[in-house]
């Protein structure tokens, strides 16, 4: 592939974020999925203050049914799938029709999800086709910059998520070493000196933990 235009290079970025949004978030409903059914009731508001987004649900049953499923809410697990294939979708040229293929059918597992009594296979499988598409976007592309330029926007948004769950310090210095050189390699404009400022952050005594999700989000 040639020039990467600029529009492209954007719908890349936001194509590796939305994934890595609902591959994370996704893990931690699952993982919270019994809790959220046989415990307190209000254990969702905070599962909601855990992963900083608003609580507008009515009931636990309420969330347990729309955070995963409401296309409505911006917010939820299928609202940012469908930003993931509105962006794949456009890149087909670029990426190839079987690296899209597997978020069409992440859509698909999520939407028998929707219909299921007991959803949390049908939502592993989800997983299980992000985790193809990236094995897709290693195999198939051959752009080194398309592919770097997807990596940083996985590697930028897991930070972002783990920044906000308040993880240790030890997994988030793992994922920024990790974050760097794929930001360096993706040929587009970037803040250098963000990139130190969030090495100062982590290796400060105490983590800002917000301080370092501006700075994520501004290294573009």
């Amino acid at each position: 592939m040639g020039i990467i235009s600029v529009e492209q290079a954007d719908r890349l970025y936001w194509l590796g974020r939305y994934t890595e949004r609902v591959y994370t978030t996704l893990n931690i409903f699952e993982k919270s999925f019994d809790e959220l059914i046989d415990g307190i009731a209000d254990s969702y508001a905070e599962f909601c203050r855990s992963i900083d987004i608003p609580n507008v649900y009515e009931s636990k049953s309420d969330f347990i049914k729309k955070y995963p499923f409401d296309p409505s809410n911006p917010d939820s697990i299928i609202s940012n799938l469908n930003r993931a294939y509105d962006n794949a979708i456009v890149l087909r040229e670029s990426i190839g029709s079987e690296t899209l293929s597997f978020i069409q059918l992440a859509i698909y597992e999520m939407n028998k999800a929707a219909k299921s009594k007991a959803p949390v296979i049908e939502l592993q499988k989800v997983n299980d086709n992000l985790l193809a598409f990236y094995g897709t976007v290693d195999d198939q592309i051959d752009s080194e910059n398309i592919r770097n330029i997807i990596k940083a926007g996985k590697r930028i948004e897991r930070i972002d998520i783990f920044a906000r769950l308040g993880s240790s310090k030890k997994q988030l210095m793992r994922e920024i070493d990790r974050m760097i050189p794929r930001v360096e390699k993706s040929g587009l404009n970037y803040d250098r000196q963000k990139l130190v400022s969030i090495k100062d952050l982590i290796l400060a005594d105490t983590v800002d933990y917000y301080k370092l999700i501006n700075e994520v989000e501004s290294i573009f």
